[in-house]
This record gives structure tokens, C-alpha cells and sequence, in this order.
């Protein structure tokens, strides 16, 4: 072990059960002049880590935490009990078959920050992409022992355009290089963020199946919104804000059947139209073992001070709390790919292995599987490959 890498080890964190495997967390620096810097926490597999590949997880929003929502609410090795004070193990994490690596961006997400203010009102899939690209070659130099190691990068939700954009940006960096050592193999993405126009096609036409809104709003919605167009006109805006705030009723988006967490959703709470795409895939499940509030453990946990300081965390001071996510990254996120699937065609082209999954038979802000009589052949022939049944 390195001395960065034993800078970075994680003893213990508090309240955490006995575990055998190795944790690591800290930041890595992406941008000097800007003063960007992305936190990470890794956790290695629970046994034979050394033969084990290594998976890079993203959560989307754009402006949500990988620590919040992937280590904490559904691939990681741990579970925060309801008063933030302790961790129970999660049995189904992934870390039993690979190393899992947790990142925080872009920077103003969780504990990854930025010196630059303005950093955080003009980020958008470019730099989120470059960043990323950066935070792994420098990460990998601090952990030379996964350079050569099989490398996989998944995420949910908007991390559809943050997975396929990072792996655009490894193909063209080891074209580039003499020696590639990003060995990257395949990315897996759910539920994820694909094509403005096929996306909000299938959640509006999920509203109205699940009777969510009336008749009457979804012919408005489908008259006055175009989904080709990467912005949403006024009338657009007003029709849909309509819908959510009139008619969808008190109700949990990400598990329509399922009671909403009542601390973090009052009734007087106005939704906004611009619907964070942050963990869409805990939400599905029954009723039997869900808990709505988990996000709320999470922001209790991570802002104490002895995590914190176990973690390697916050350690220039943020000036704000620690939060699932953040909302000045959404409202003013600068670049956004309209639709994913020509990087698909490219990444297909580069021989890397795809998964595509879908659990939204009760999520509405999920990015529902589509059905149209004049699908783009390129939709069903990415989709195709990439393991979807495309009818």
C-alpha cells in the first residue's frame, strides 16, 4: 500500500459493523486553476478483491450524490439506520462480485467542491464528462494496482448521459495514448436518461395510463409541448406544471404506490416542472421493507463530524451542509445531450459490451420504455444490442 493510499483508508466508519474488505475515500484534484476537486470512496470486494474487476458508479440528477443514493440506498455495502447513527449491511450489495468506486460529481455534488463560484452555475455534460476523465487518471495513479484491472462504469437516471459521455471520452483517450491503461470493458446504465423526445413520450404517456392526470391534460400536453426542442416552451411549462401540481395528488413520484416520506414532502410544497432525475431504481419495490425517508438518514449521516473526519471528508471547510443533492446544479445546468443514442452507436462500434436496464413499472420519473410505430431504426437497433426488446 502506497502512502496516498493509506492516507486514504478508512479504519472504521462510525457505528459501521465488523467488515473484512478494505475501504478507501478522499479527493482526487481534476482542475488546479479552477480549484475542482471530486470525492471518491471506494470499498473493495468482500473477497478476493485482486481478481475482482472494478465498477465506477454515477447517480445522476445532474447535481445528485453516488454516496447518497448508489453506496447508501442500493449497490453499497451499507445501510444508515433511521437516526443517522449507525450502518447495518447490505446483503445484495455489489461488492461481493467487484470493487466499487463512489463518485461525487461533478463538483458542488456531496463533498466534491470547487473555489471557483461560478463553477457551479455553468456546469453541464462536457465538463462533468472531462472531470470525470481526470478524477480516473489520477485516481488510477494513486492505485496503480487497478490500471490494468477490468473496468466497468454504471449508473441510473441522468448518469445515462454521464456513463456513455466518460466512456466516449476513455475510447478516445486510450486511442490517443501509446499504452492504453483505462481497460475499460463495458458500461451498465438503468433507468436511464436516453432521448429528450422518446424520454418524455413515455413519461407523459405513463401519467396518463397510470391515471396520474386527467384526459383533458394529456392531449394539452401532447398539443402544446414539443420534446424535440431542448427547451421547453412557456406554454409547455404551464400545462406541465399544471399536471403536477393539480393533479398528481400527495404522492412519492419515484413510488406511486407507496407513501411518501412525509418530512421531506409537506403538502404546501409546490413540485417543479424540472424533475431531478436522481435514484430511480429503489423506488419499485412493494410496500413490504420500503422506507421513503432514507435520503433524510443519509443527510443526518454524512453531516456528522466524526463521519466526516473518518471519511477524509470536507476537509477545507464547504461552507454549507452536506446534501443528497444540489439544486443550484439542476436549475442551472448549462449543456445537456439531446439524445444518447448516436454515443451508443459509437461506443457499440468500439467493441465495448452494453447493458441497458429498466425497473419503472412504478417510478413516473423513470425514462419508460417506449413503444411507436415510426421508431428510428437506430433507437431499435442501440436498444437491440444493448440486450432491450424493442417491439
Amino acid at each position: 500500500m502506497t502512502d496516498e493510499q493509506a492516507r486514504d483508508q478508512i479504519s472504521a466508519l462510525p457505528g459501521q459493523p465488523p467488515v473484512s474488505f478494505l475501504q478507501f475515500s478522499g479527493y482526487v484534484t481534476v482542475n488546479k486553476e479552477h480549484g475542482r476537486a471530486l470525492f471518491y470512496w471506494l470499498t473493495e470486494a468482500a473477497s478476493y478483491s485482486a481478481k475482482k474487476p472494478l465498477v465506477l458508479w454515477l447517480n445522476g440528477g445532474p447535481g445528485c450524490s453516488s454516496v447518497a443514493y448508489g453506496a447508501s440506498e442500493e449497490i453499497g455495502p451499507f445501510r444508515i439506520n433511521k437516526t443517522g447513527s449507525s450502518l447495518y449491511l447490505n446483503k445484495f450489495s455489489w461488492n461481493r462480485e467487484a470493487n466499487l468506486l463512489f463518485l461525487e460529481s461533478p463538483a458542488g455534488v456531496g463533498f466534491s467542491y470547487t473555489d471557483t463560484v461560478s463553477d457551479l452555475k455553468n456546469s453541464g455534460d462536457e465538463r462533468t464528462a472531462q472531470d470525470a476523465l481526470m478524477f480516473l487518471i489520477h485516481w488510477m495513479s494513486r492505485f496503480p494496482q487497478y490500471k490494468n484491472r477490468d473496468f466497468y462504469i454504471s449508473g441510473e437516471s441522468y448518469a445515462g448521459h454521464y456513463v456513455p459521455q466518460l466512456a466516449k471520452k476513455i475510447v478516445e483517450y486510450n486511442k490517443a495514448s501509446l499504452k492504453p491503461f483505462i481497460n475499460l470493458k463495458g458500461i451498465l446504465v438503468g433507468n436511464a436518461v436516453t432521448d429528450n423526445y422518446f424520454d418524455s413520450i413515455g413519461t407523459i404517456s405513463y401519467w396518463w395510463t397510470h391515471s396520474m392526470i386527467s384526459d383533458q391534460t394529456y392531449r394539452s400536453i401532447l398539443s402544446s409541448c414539443n420534446f424535440s426542442s431542448p427547451k421547453a416552451s412557456h406554454e409547455c411549462d404551464h400545462v406541465v406544471s399544471y399536471a403536477m401540481n393539480h393533479e398528481f395528488g400527495d404522492i412519492d413520484q419515484y413510488s406511486i404506490y407507496t407513501p411518501s416520506c412525509v418530512a421531506s414532502s409537506p403538502k404546501n410544497t409546490t413540485r417543479q416542472h424540472k424533475i431531478r432525475f436522481k435514484n430511480t431504481l429503489i423506488h419499485g419495490r412493494s410496500s413490504f421493507g420500503y422506507d421513503p425517508c432514507t435520503e433524510n438518514y443519509a443527510e443526518k449521516y454524512y453531516n456528522r463530524q466524526d463521519v466526516q473526519k473518518a471519511m477524509h471528508a470536507n476537509t477545507t471547510g464547504i461552507p454549507y451542509k452536506w446534501t443528497a443533492c444540489s439544486d443550484i446544479l439542476i436549475k442551472t445546468w448549462a449543456d445537456t445531450q439531446i439524445s444518447m443514442l448516436p454515443t451508443y452507436k459509437e461506443l457499440i462500434a468500439a467493441g465495448l459490451r452494453i447493458w441497458m436496464f429498466s425497473s419503472c413499472d412504478r417510478d413516473e420519473v423513470c425514462h419508460q420504455p417506449f413503444e411507436a410505430e415510426d421508431q428510428d431504426p437506430l433507437v431499435s437497433m442501440v436498444l437491440g444490442k444493448a440486450g432491450w426488446r424493442v417491439d
